[in-house]
């Protein structure tokens, strides 16, 4: 599979006059993190990034209406403003809200989704919160229609409410973008590709959490490629170069989708720590949460290189083109400078509008590495722009 990509990124690579997309998720909860790991609009610079997706808003399901996420919603709201700050720094930023994510679940959005007065609530709801923050688009992060608890007409009723949310936006000038599952299985399950990709701007694909504290066995959470180790349909198909090309092959303009690469990484504890390959048996989330990102089986990059490269032990999968770190029972992979730069070669390769970041605050951002601030994302821009 290694060798089949690097064929085509020579046969196909192609040159743009413009800037690539670079879809950036600024993460509201990381505004609570300790130390080093502290995360606020003010650590994002106005340059990094031509798109910055603020996550998340959540969707009331009683009336459709949008709501702040937050206990104290006047931390979201002074956020909200600081992002406005950065634009007036830089005017060619554009600013998206961001609904859904995987806390939101699903349930609540087949429901609205199915109900015509409700759509029309959520439509207005969503143009009364770009019209008062001065937003530039509306971004849909619904994991999954179909999935989840929700219901099988989910599929089309997830196209009908992203066409009558394109009708009223395209009036101001609003972008339409969703974030979709880079999994096959998902999609084809979720997703009517081709009438989808008729109706929004932009459709950032999730090409992450392949694998996870879910499996009960060692997998990188983003494989570039295959692995030997891959046999049936299913494990073949779980890696970033078949989950974007399945939308290409599927209908997907590649001048509307971008490919989505993580900042961070998953991790596992081992059941024999002398067995550290790919489908090793594990017992459980690894990393007994990291001090920052504080979540049991994910781990930054910030903390990868500032906390755990000095006491693990480093190893490169060929195959898959991603980097992994082992100590005792502890097996994190994640993406590093170099295999994120093959990623956003294959973005370039395959003529894609650029690439999506999850997320900002899980890059080095304070250089604290050696690399400069960000070096992850500004890796990812380099080469999309060369």
């Amino acid at each position: 599979m290694y060798l089949k990509f690097l064929v085509f990124l020579t046969a196909t690579a192609v040159g743009s006059t413009s800037a690539a997309n670079l879809v950036c998720y600024f993460t509201s909860w990381t505004v609570y993190r300790p130390g080093n790991g502290n995360y606020t609009v003010q650590n994002l610079p106005a340059d990094l990034c031509t798109h910055v997706n603020y996550g998340f808003v959540g969707l009331q399901e009683w009336d459709g209406s949008l709501v702040i996420l937050d206990d104290d919603e006047a931390d979201r709201r002074q956020e909200l403003e600081h992002l406005k700050q950065k634009r007036d720094e830089n005017p060619s930023l554009k600013l998206i809200v961001s609904m859904g994510g995987w806390n939101e679940g699903s349930e609540k959005y087949s429901h609205v989704a199915a109900d015509p007065n409700l759509r029309q609530n959520l439509i207005q709801s969503v143009l009364d919160f770009l019209d008062k923050y001065e937003f530039d688009g509306f971004d849909l992060d619904w994991e999954y229609p179909a999935q989840r608890g929700g219901q099988p007409e989910d599929v089309d009723n997830f196209i009908v409410l992203l066409q009558e949310l394109k009708a009223a936006l395209t009036p101001k000038n609003y972008l339409l973008t969703v974030a979709v599952s880079g999994g096959i299985a998902s999609a084809n399950t979720s997703y009517d590709i081709v009438r989808l990709s008729e109706t929004v701007d932009m459709i950032d694909v999730m090409a992450f959490d392949y694998h996870g504290a879910f499996d009960n066995y060692v997998g990188h959470y983003a494989p570039l490629n295959a692995s030997h180790l891959d046999v049936t349909d299913l494990q073949k198909e779980l890696n970033v170069f078949r989950g974007i090309t399945y939308w290409i092959e599927s209908g997907a303009p590649p001048s509307k989708l971008n490919l989505g690469m993580g900042t961070y990484g998953r991790g596992f504890t081992l059941a024999d720590p002398s067995n550290t390959s790919l489908y090793a048996p594990t017992v459980g989330d690894g990393n007994r949460q990291a001090p920052y990102t504080r979540t049991d089986g994910n781990v930054g990059y910030n903390e990868v290189c500032e906390l755990y490269l000095a006491t693990y032990q480093y190893y490169w999968d060929d195959e898959q083109q991603v980097p992994h770190i082992v100590n005792g029972d502890q097996w994190i992979g994640y993406d590093d400078m170099r295999s994120i730069e093959l990623k956003a070669r294959l973005a370039k390769s395959l003529g894609l509008a650029g690439a999506m970041i999850w997320s900002l605050d899980t890059d080095d951002f304070h250089g604290i590495c050696g690399n400069g601030p960000y070096p992850l994302i500004n890796t990812v821009k380099r080469v999309l722009n060369e």
